[in-house]
């Protein structure tokens, strides 16, 4: 169910900074005629950390509500307090989410014993397929393979979404995890060599703009059609540099404003893309065939 291009969603907000619906609904169908093969809801890129607890599992509820059972969705559910985990991800299963995304614990640092039983004690409770987040450089922890390796033995715990940032980390996680357990990269600059390396896919930001050409380019590599990936990736590359000129969300909420699709809004202390950053996000924009 779950491989190929898996958009990180941005999480629509109005100038005030409340949650757009109408744009999510807009969004979510965007994807299904682009053919987006799955949505994250609520990760990094859909402001996890400055949603309430009431509207974080509203936004998934309602993602879920408009993808119709035309697309999965997987639930962003992870949090630094495992309490808080556990209510988030069993909100997300009466919801009807296909899978829970969680991410390793941040600001507390917790050491890999500690990590492993923070997703050991969610797995145990809440009985729903997840996936790991290991993305050290917004945590400051890193979930080192052989951690995943002990959690991927846990049966509703199947795969990782791993954010190193390297090609080789993914080798690792191929090499110490049974073929079943499905690693995807977050890492749209290296999503093509990860996925030619072994991995089932991407969790995108780059998605969110150009939906249409990622999920070509992962089925390729997924593929093994080597040459038609790296001709596609050639096109998105600037694209996936860009988007994080500043701090994501920033710049993929200013393209997908530019593209009439969301509204200007974004959560403090987050604040919208400034002048400076314009110029070479749109060349990006223009270099992927993206009209603004």
């Amino acid at each position: 169910m779950f491989q190929g291009s898996i958009v990180a969603i941005v999480t629509p907000m109005s100038a005030d900074g409340s949650v757009d619906l109408d744009a999510l609904k807009k969004l979510v169908e965007f994807h299904i005629s682009e053919g987006t093969d799955a949505i994250v809801s609520v990760g990094t890129t859909g402001e996890s950390a400055t949603l309430s607890m009431e509207e974080h599992s509203m936004v998934i509820r309602k993602t879920i509500e408009y993808a119709s059972g035309k697309i999965p969705v997987i639930a962003g559910t992870g949090a630094n307090s495992t309490t808080e985990a556990l209510e988030l991800t069993e909100n997300a299963k009466a919801a009807g989410a296909q899978a829970c995304l969680l991410v390793t614990p941040y600001y507390n640092k917790p050491p890999q014993e500690g990590l492993y039983q923070h997703f050991r004690k969610i797995a145990e409770t809440v009985d729903i397929p997840q996936i790991l987040y290991n993305v050290p450089g917004r945590t400051s922890v890193d979930m080192l393979p052989e951690t995943t390796a002990r959690l991927s033995q846990i049966s509703n715990i199947i795969g990782t979404k791993e954010a190193h940032g390297t090609v080789a980390r993914i080798k690792e996680l191929v090499a110490a995890c049974p073929a079943e357990f499905k690693i995807f990269t977050g890492d749209d600059s290296t999503a093509m060599e990860s996925i030619l390396a072994g991995a089932k896919g991407n969790i995108s930001v780059t998605a969110n703009v150009a939906p249409a050409l990622m999920h070509q380019m992962c089925q390729a590599a997924l593929d093994g059609d080597e040459a038609t990936a790296r001709s596609i990736e050639k096109q998105l590359a600037d694209l996936n540099s860009q988007l994080f000129i500043e701090a994501s969300p920033i710049p993929v909420k200013w393209a997908l404003g530019k593209m009439g699709y969301i509204q200007s809004g974004i959560r403090l202390p987050l604040v919208p893309m400034s002048d400076n950053s314009v110029d070479a996000v749109t060349a990006a924009l223009k270099q992927a065939g993206i009209s603004i």
